[in-house]
């Protein structure tokens, strides 16, 4: 019992998994049954699967009308108390708000009402949290940290009776959480994960000894979900009380945006924590992780949304009033280019967010990629319509909403914004994290009929078992997809919108060629072509846009004949994403990756330092 006790050997040269182990805990955590049908993973293999989507699934009325007294308590509860820029100036949020916002149930949003929460939908919950965003990304920070992947939803999906009859009470008053997984050399990758838990010897506690880095709400949490390896190969997942003897917060982290975000770097030392504080089952943490945040990271795409409607309605006043050269800016084409896609984009990322939380309360569909795509797709739209409403205000735009106000304009954060939201490309997965994370799923087919094939470990029985098997598959699968052309439906009820949508059904089977011509080509190497999975990913997510954006405009257009508007920008946008679709299928095997791989591998080994002369020296390696 005595070396439990004994405080961990902190390492600053922790040993980091290799490639090999890296992919084995990566497969192991992997959801390898697919239960229900994905309109995405359909895509992926030349199949369109219209009916997943269309006609446009609708919130359910009852939940509508469940969340509107808690919609209007919140939009006055921003309005009225939320000092957003005094948030940012300080860097901390007022411990009255997060009082106030457990007082109205903003930390509760989906916990059932039998614990005391609200119980409302995935879909009025990411538009509570849109809500928020639209005024501070602080906040949506603290809240979307504490339900979305902290203690809430994994407890919710995998917790005993015992355990959400003892938590979620808590959670549903305001009780803060968080998700403790990152650590110094663990990011996307965990298997080098190194915090433990050791069972003790009368079986009754682990003894949890770590160290957490960037646990967003980490700082003021009361409860948390720690991931930490209890084997070999098995990480586990347990909920942690923060007042627990050996919990500390060795300190508060600082971002360039998020001033008040309670990020920070956690230490255990020789927590005891009780056997019934496992959640699901020993080993089974990642797997936990990646299911919680199949909805978890739908908070992101919805968030976007909240930051491009807030950036549209900013240029559209601007660019009206702001007269140059004899006429408003937005009548200056180069402005009005921007405004027009900004406008269509907005439309079909809302189309896109509100698609998958639908989904996701509907049931009968897995959301896995559908969620990794909003995600990715949504942020980075995002991000560049935050870059041009900035470049549309100009030097008002770069300058802070506090020095504007003091000299008597209109406050618009938009400097704020900037830095807050560029964060979203990075939280829940990375823009390239979720591309490969796709990009695997994508082949998993291919993989099950033919992995043994480029395996080559794999003995020579299966490779001929593989060869028969992919074989039959591959006869009627290929030619299926050339010959599929004369039989596509006209999808007439789209009207003005329906050649965007044949154009999705042709291009799903030219995407499923393309990526099959991709494995044939590039064989085991294909996993290391990132840039080429990438652009087939992007292409399925320019294709699940195009859908959402058309069945979302049709499903309006029904609801109010008289207004063009959802037809008009569903238009505008897949015409703009069908040039992004043929660019990219043009790009597929005519790229200059490999070049460009090379000069980065010269660059890494310093073949090319001499470009970093004539800088002042840098002072890095002194405060490492």
């Amino acid at each position: 019992m005595t070396d439990l006790l004994t405080p961990p050997v902190r390492s600053t040269h922790t040993p980091l998994a290799t490639e090999q182990e890296a992919r084995e805990v990566a497969e192991a955590a992997r959801e390898k049954v697919w239960e229900a049908p994905s309109f995405v993973r359909e895509l992926f293999e030349g199949s369109f699967r219209l009916d997943l989507v269309h006609p446009y699934p609708q919130p359910d009325p009852a939940d509508l009308e469940r969340a509107k007294p808690f919609m209007e308590r919140l939009e006055r509860f921003m309005r009225e108390r939320v000092d957003s820029d005094k948030i940012d100036r300080e860097g901390k949020v007022p411990a009255d708000i997060v009082k106030g916002l457990a007082e109205i149930g903003a930390f509760g949003i989906k916990i059932p009402v039998e614990y005391g929460g609200l119980g409302l939908s995935q879909y009025s919950y990411t538009h509570a949290i849109g809500l928020v965003t639209s005024q501070d990304g602080n906040l949506t920070a603290l809240l979307s940290a504490a339900q979305s992947i902290g203690v809430p939803t994994p407890l919710k999906l995998f917790g005993t009776p015992a355990q959400k009859k003892k938590y979620l009470p808590r959670l549903a008053k305001g009780a803060v959480s968080a998700f403790a997984l990152t650590e110094n050399h663990v990011g996307s990758d965990p298997a080098g994960l190194t915090t433990t838990a050791t069972l003790s010897e009368d079986g009754k506690t682990y003894i949890l000894n770590g160290e957490k880095l960037w646990c967003t709400n980490g700082t003021i949490a009361e409860l948390m979900v720690v991931m930490a390896r209890t084997g070999p190969k098995k990480i586990t997942a347990f909920i942690v009380e923060t007042n627990w003897p050996g919990v500390e917060v060795v300190q508060r982290l600082h971002f360039m945006g998020l001033k008040a975000l309670e990020n920070g770097i956690i230490r255990f030392s020789n927590v005891r924590v009780p056997v019934e504080n496992v959640l699901w089952g020993e080993g089974k943490g990642l797997k936990l992780a990646l299911i919680t945040l199949n909805t978890g990271r739908l908070t992101l795409p919805a968030s976007a949304v909240a930051g491009a409607k807030r950036c549209l309605e900013v240029a559209r006043r601007w660019a009206s009033e702001r007269v140059q050269w004899g006429a408003p800016i937005g009548k200056h084409d180069a402005i009005a280019q921007k405004i027009g896609r900004m406008a269509a984009d907005t439309f079909a990322m809302e189309a896109v967010s509100d698609l998958a939380s639908l989904m996701a309360d509907r049931g009968g569909t897995d959301i896995r990629l559908e969620a990794a795509m909003a995600k990715m797709w949504n942020t980075e739209i995002g991000w560049r319509i935050v870059d041009d409403t900035l470049q549309i205000k100009g030097g008002r735009g770069y300058e802070t909403a506090d020095s504007l106000r003091s000299r008597g304009e209109r406050p618009d954060a938009v400097e704020r914004m900037m830095r807050d939201y560029r964060i979203n490309l990075i939280f829940e997965g990375s823009s390239e994290i979720m591309r490969l994370f796709i990009a695997r799923e994508a082949v998993d087919t291919h993989l099950k009929l033919a992995g043994d094939l480029i395996d080559p470990k794999a003995p020579m029985g299966k490779k001929i078992q593989a060869l028969l098997r992919s074989g039959a598959y591959y006869a009627y699968w290929y030619p299926k997809l050339w010959l599929a052309t004369g039989i596509i439906p006209r999808y007439g009820e789209f009207g003005a919108l329906a050649t965007h949508i044949r154009f999705v059904a042709r291009c799903c089977r030219r995407l499923a060629r393309t990526l099959f011509h991709c494995m044939v080509r590039f064989g085991p190497k294909l996993e290391k072509r990132q840039a080429v999975l990438g652009r087939l990913v992007e292409i399925g997510a320019e294709l699940l846009a195009i859908t959402a954006a058309c069945s979302k405009a049709l499903a309006m257009a029904k609801q109010d004949p008289s207004n063009p508007g959802p037809v008009q920008l569903a238009d505008l946008f897949s015409r703009h994403a069908r040039r992004r679709v043929e660019e990219r299928f043009a790009a597929v095997f005519d790229n200059e990756d490999v070049r460009t791989y090379a000069v980065a591998q010269q660059v890494l080994k310093g073949e090319h330092s001499w470009m970093e002369t004539g800088m002042v020296g840098s002072n890095g390696d002194e405060t490492a």
